[in-house]
Order: structure tokens, then C-alpha cells, then sequence
């Protein structure tokens, strides 16, 4: 390759990267998070549902209840 060819290409790649990131900085604007409007809330009571588990059988609500109630935790993988 050239000296004449690599110094117009770095050239144009920092005339890209100079041009092209601020201007994708701008267009993004940064705006507060609703968290009431993200999903349930604390306290909110679980609608009826029926889904199976890992083994195939079917679980609700009321089967999954103890006699102190139950905790359901929703993780978000990497892989949505």
C-alpha cells in the first residue's frame, strides 16, 4: 500500500469519526426514567395465570402460594 493511499484513508476515517460521533451524541437526548410506568408495582396483587414450569407441569397463582404467600422474581436475560 502506498503512503499517498494509507494518508488519504486515515484522512478520510478521521474525518468520519469527527464528523459522525458528535453528531450521534447530539441526536440522542436524555430523558428521565418513569419507573411507575415500567410493569407492576410493589403490592400490586398478580393477575391469574397459568404457565408451565421447568419439568412441563402447569403452575397458577393459587399453586404456587404458600401459607405465607410467595415471591416472584422476573429476570431479564442478555439474550432478549
Amino acid at each position: 500500500m502506498n503512503q499517498r493511499f494509507r494518508t488519504a484513508t486515515l484522512g478520510g476515517l478521521l474525518a468520519a469519526l469527527s464528523i459522525g460521533f458528535p453528531a450521534l451524541a447530539a441526536a440522542q437526548e436524555i430523558r428521565e426514567i418513569d419507573l411507575g410506568a415500567l410493569g407492576p408495582q410493589i403490592g400490586d396483587t398478580v393477575p391469574d395465570f397459568s404457565l408451565p414450569d421447568q419439568f412441563g407441569r402447569l403452575q397458577t397463582r393459587e399453586s404456587i402460594l404458600g401459607p405465607n404467600g410467595a415471591i416472584l422474581l422476573f429476570h431479564r436475560s442478555a439474550d432478549w
